[in-house]
């Protein structure tokens, strides 16, 4: 897996602790591109701290059921999403702009008693991850497409269809999980889903679900 300059190619290419940054609805997957809008003084230091050692943030959704600790900050997911910072602007007015790259999933093993003003995790990568295209063969690429196209159809949206039918499945998958307008239990299965094939059908099922929670009629099933 590449990320801007740095090639992470094995278990040992990961950190095992790295700083996490909570975020309901945010979806990161290995290869794909998150933008994000940091205001908050601890996540600034956050980008800093990682600026000036290996660039990395781990993306994870505060836990679905709402859980808190003792200090009233949110309980975490168990599965993020790590990236690597490459690209930053400053704002003028205290903020950064940062483009994050994803370069695999993770497992939290545990969080840390950490010093800085940002959670840091012990983490378990999901090495697999760094193989990319892995299992992008397997994927119902017709069914994915047709379940887009009628997700835009029913929202009277338009795409790029060249740059979409340019796309490999790869790329296709990812970049589509991350746009999907969904929540945040939609959001963690697509993360968590074990493979591309698996990512898919799953992104199609949902659509599936929310096209006719919508009640529009487009016949048949999108698969």
């Amino acid at each position: 897996m590449q990320a801007g300059n740095a090639h992470y190619r094995r278990a040992s290419d990961i950190p095992t602790t790295i700083p996490v940054f909570p975020l309901a609805e945010a979806l990161l997957l290995p290869g794909g591109r998150m933008p994000l809008n940091v205001f908050e003084p601890r996540y600034l230091q956050l980008v800093d701290d990682a600026l000036k050692s290996d660039r990395i943030v781990g993306m994870v959704q505060p836990a679905l059921d709402g859980r808190k600790r003792d200090d009233e900050e949110p309980e975490l997911c168990e599965v993020g999403c790590m990236g690597r910072i490459i690209s930053l602007a400053e704002t003028g007015d205290g903020r950064y702009l940062i483009s994050l790259q994803g370069i695999c999933r993770y497992r939290i093993l545990e969080e840390l008693t950490a010093k800085t003003p940002f959670r840091q995790c012990k983490i378990a990568p999901f090495v697999a991850d760094l193989e990319e295209d892995r299992g992008a063969g397997e994927v119902n690429r017709p069914g994915l497409l047709k379940a887009f196209r009628a997700y835009l159809q029913a929202n009277d949206l338009e795409a790029d269809w060249d740059s979409v039918s340019r796309a490999d499945n790869a790329m296709l998958v990812n970049a589509l999980s991350m746009m999907a307008p969904y929540g945040a239990a939609e959001k963690q299965a697509l993360l968590e889903a074990p493979d591309l094939k698996t990512r898919a059908e799953t992104l199609i099922a949902i659509t599936e679900m929310t096209l006719a929670r919508d009640g529009d009629d487009f016949g048949p099933g999108l698969q």
